[in-house]
């Protein structure tokens, strides 16, 4: 299980107080990169002059994104809203909106359903994931603003920065999302607000 401490989420707190919140130079919105090689499973993060390691999907990076490829979408998108665990950590510093996760919470990830791509509560009726995990990679969730505006059914679902799995040797491969060691992700959300986007690709 991964747990993520008091201690990281005071740095991260700290680390916030210090950032510039807001747009960059120019009036560019802040710009998160991801960046793996085609067809790999991990690859680097880099976000306001800082370089984290991250995951991606098994599939790697794809343009083509499909329901159950298990590829990370390619392309730029934006930060929706972050949602933590409060029986395990105080809200975290972030400016993107804010919320606790309840233990119901599903994600919807059937194609037929008019509620797909979307926060649901379970038992839902048809297929959905299970937010709340004894794992703890969805101890904290960042919502990936992919397919969501409009939903185009089938075209893939649950796009989240979330919680890395640490395996032996680095990281875990996800399902499609990014994923980051808890202190780096952390990090990262401290710096980010609402004008924050993330830029995935294949290089």
């Amino acid at each position: 299980m991964t747990l993520i401490t008091r201690r990281e989420v005071l740095r991260a707190t700290a680390l916030a107080a210090i950032v510039t919140p807001g747009l960059s130079v120019a009036g560019v919105p802040d710009l998160i990169t991801v960046r793996a090689r085609a067809g790999a499973t991990t690859g680097v993060l880099t976000f306001r002059g800082k370089v984290f390691a991250c995951a991606v999907g098994r599939a790697g990076v794809v343009v083509d994104k499909r329901e159950g490829d298990r590829g990370t979408p390619s392309g730029r998108f934006p930060l929706r809203e972050l949602r933590y665990r409060p029986d395990r950590m105080t809200a975290p510093a972030t400016r993107l909106p804010r919320f606790a996760a309840r233990a119901n919470d599903g994600w919807c990830d059937d194609p037929a359903d008019p509620a797909y791509n979307r926060l649901v509560a379970m038992p839902h009726q048809t297929d959905a994931k299970t937010m709340w995990r004894e794992d703890g990679l969805y101890d904290l969730v960042t919502v990936i603003g992919y397919n969501d505006d409009p939903v185009r059914p089938g075209a893939g679902s649950a796009i989240f920065m979330h919680v890395a799995e640490n395996i032996a040797g680095g990281l875990g491969p996800t399902s499609g999302c990014v994923s980051l060691r808890a202190a780096d992700l952390l990090a990262v959300l401290a710096a980010c607000g609402p004008a924050t986007e993330i830029d995935i690709r294949a290089v």
